[in-house]
């Protein structure tokens, strides 16, 4: 770390603690050539995420867009804001382990209907009849029948 004084590039580390939010590493440092004082930041490099969409178009991934999707398949139903933030804190995380930097957008839909399907089955059908756009009632009630046989 070059000293923001005199641009000597070796300094020694007096304090290190992590922010408030936790989201970073602060460290109180001291250049060994001029003895300046200095702070720096140390944050973890994330790679963002593109969505491969079905018409093979790419957008970065959209946390709030994700939300707002779970929230309408949620809506009027007895589902805490926090079950959702968390479940897609999870797949987030799952996305940023995989180490992939392009996801398609499927491979979320598959994980947000899991997620769903924990939080509640009413919910969990209503995102399914969107994603899966159902053709006709027959398709519907197949996609019933999997959730009751899976419930046994």
């Amino acid at each position: 770390m070059k000293c923001p004084a005199c641009g000597f590039a070796e300094s020694k580390v007096l304090d290190s603690r992590p922010t408030e939010e936790g989201e970073a590493i602060r460290r109180r440092r001291e250049c060994l050539s001029c003895q300046k004082r200095f702070t720096t930041y140390e944050r973890l490099e994330v790679m963002p995420i593109m969505v491969v969409k079905k018409d093979k178009s790419r957008e970065a991934f959209d946390r709030t867009k994700l939300i707002n999707g779970m929230i309408r398949a949620c809506e009027k139903r007895p589902v805490p804001i926090s079950d959702i933030e968390r479940a897609v804190s999870d797949i987030e995380a799952s996305l940023n382990n995989s180490l992939q930097t392009e996801v398609s957008s499927t491979q979320i839909g598959e994980l947000v209907m899991e997620a769903l399907k924990k939080i509640d089955e009413v919910a969990y059908v209503r995102f399914a009849s969107v994603y899966r756009q159902f053709k006709d009632i027959n398709t519907f009630m197949d996609e019933l029948k999997l959730l009751l046989k899976n419930q046994d």
